[in-house]
This record gives structure tokens, C-alpha cells and sequence, in this order.
């Protein structure tokens, strides 16, 4: 579940909870494309917005209607004692896989990043991808500590968070990262824009926002990348190229819900406060761009 495209679909709520309905029909579409996994409580899912018993609840459904393809969920939260319930609760829950970002509020050493990762993946049954996220977390992990902790047992997986936009430079910074893991830990990106690029450059996997909305267009790039097409990816990506301008200047979040409100798929606002979606000219330059990609 570790290979392929990965997708990552909203939480749509509201003050008073989660939409499950508008839930429910992201992740059968998204099983429906034939996706390789599901990411869910991904950044996109706005995990870190949720309580337990919510993300428990989210978990329950997007196992339930995934039609067997894999669910890996995340468990990121600012206590290693509650990543670990976390952790118990999507085993539990039926997640074949878990997503483990380093939260925080006061700033972590790579030590303590370690500590944690030895700590949960000691408990866990089912396997971990490393999120490496420093745009949230505001963390950022060394190739050394990816090392450490890809020989940590249950570690599957480590999502990186975009490569450098030279293909050759992004070949060069894949290989380092690989010569220092085990051959069985996949590599995969993220940041949208630098999907096509990483698949490219040898990543096993593509951990994509917008396959959450998207699934066919990005299984097709994930498909031509992995099929040694690198044009053909590269294609299918830049068609995608002003939604990667709006990624870039308003976050991935806040562009996808806008999306699938526009889209329908979701009522709006569809974010946690005090977050928001676009509106104004933002949106609009939004919705111009949808209207040219296939739904």
C-alpha cells in the first residue's frame, strides 16, 4: 500500500461535526478510481482539529467504504500517550497502515523526533509512514534521522515533502535519502506541484491532496511515471499547473475544500475555524481552472 497513488480526501465539517454523508461519497469515489491507498486524517483531513472520538469516528467510515482498498490513518498528536491511543484505536478500527507527522508546540530535537517514533512503532501490528512535513510541523527531518528511523521496525514508508524542480537534482536528492534506508522503506512525495517530478526521480509512491478530488488525472500521472513515461506524467501534471499556483500562495487545504465546494462534493464552508476556504477573485481564478480539468 506503500507504492502507487496514495490519496488524501477531506473531512468535511462544520461547527457542530463531521458531514459523514459528504464523507461517505469522497472515499467511494476515490475507491471507485481504483486508487492505491487512501490516506485519511491526512494535513488534509485536518486531523489536528479533532478529537479522539472524531477521528476514531472518521477512521470507522473511511475503512467501511473503501471498498478494501487500504486505509492508512494518521495518528500525529502533540503527546506521544495520545499518538499511542491514536495508534490502538485505527488498528483497532481496521487501518492497514499509519501516518505519523512529529506535532508540536515547543520545537523538537531529533532525539526526542526519534524517541517518539521508536516509542510507537514498539506498538503498533500494522506498518508507519513517516510524514515529513516541516511546512506544518514546522520540523524538518535530516536524511541521517530519515536513516534512523527507517530501521525502526513497522517503519514502510517515508513521505517526503517535494524534490528539487531540476529533474536531475531530483534524481540526486531521491538516491541520497535511498542510499541511506532499507531497500523495503518506499519513498514518496508530496507538495502536488512536485508529484510527476518525484515519481520521476524514483519515488515509489505519490501522497496526493488532490488524488483526493482528482483520482483518475492523478492515477494517470502516477501510471505514466511509474511506466518509465516521464513526458507523459510530466503532461498530465502541467495541465494541473494553476492549481499548483493557488497551492503555492493559499495553502493545499484551503484551495481543495474550496474545490470541492465548487465541485459540489462538499457543503460549504467545509473547513474547521477559524480556517476558510477561498472566496473573492481567488476563487474565481479557482473555479476558471477547474472548469478546465475532467471531473
Amino acid at each position: 500500500m506503500f507504492s502507487g497513488l496514495s490519496a488524501f480526501p477531506l473531512t468535511p465539517m462544520s461547527e457542530n461535526g463531521i458531514d459523514e454523508a459528504a464523507y461517505i461519497r469522497l472515499i467511494e469515489r476515490l475507491a471507485q478510481a481504483g486508487v492505491d491507498s487512501i490516506g485519511a486524517l491526512g494535513s488534509t483531513g485536518s486531523y489536528a482539529y479533532l478529537s479522539r472520538a472524531e477521528r476514531l469516528r472518521t477512521t470507522q467510515l473511511a475503512v467501511r467504504h473503501a471498498g478494501g482498498v487500504p486505509v492508512m490513518v494518521g495518528i500525529g498528536a502533540l503527546r506521544t500517550r495520545d499518538v499511542l491511543a491514536l495508534a490502538q484505536d485505527a488498528q483497532a478500527a481496521g487501518a492497514s497502515g499509519v501516518l505519523l507527522a512529529p506535532m508540536s508546540y515547543q520545537r523538537l530535537t531529533d532525539d526526542e523526533v526519534f524517541g517518539l517514533y521508536e516509542t510507537v512503532t514498539r506498538a503498533l501490528s500494522i506498518p508507519l509512514c513517516v510524514y515529513d512535513n516541516p511546512g506544518t510541523t514546522h520540523f524538518e527531518f535530516s536524511d541521517a534521522l530519515h536513516g534512523r528511523i527507517a530501521q525502526l521496525s513497522k517503519v514502510a514508508s517515508i513521505k517526503i515533502p517535494g524534490v528539487p524542480a531540476d529533474p536531475a537534482a531530483a534524481q540526486a536528492r531521491v538516491a541520497r535519502l535511498r542510499a541511506l534506508i532499507p531497500a523495503h522503506v518506499t519513498i514518496g512525495v508530496s507538495g502536488d506541484g512536485f508529484g510527476a517530478l518525484g515519481l520521476n526521480a524514483g519515488c515509489e509512491a505519490w501522497y496526493s491532496v488532490i488524488g483526493g478530488l482528482f483520482p483518475q488525472l492523478t492515477l494517470d500521472i502516477t501510471r505514466a511515471a511509474r511506466a518509465g513515461n516521464p513526458q507523459e506524467a510530466t503532461r498530465l501534471s502541467d495541465r494541473l499547473a494553476p492549481i499548483w499556483a493557488l497551492f503555492a500562495q493559499h495553502g493545499s487545504l484551503r484551495v481543495t475544500a474550496a474545490a470541492a465546494e465548487i465541485l459540489g462534493l462538499v457543503q460549504s464552508p467545509c473547513l474547521p475555524l477559524p480556517l476558510r476556504s477561498l472566496d473573492g477573485q481567488a476563487r474565481q481564478h479557482l473555479k476558471a481552472a477547474l472548469d478546465q480539468l475532467p471531473h
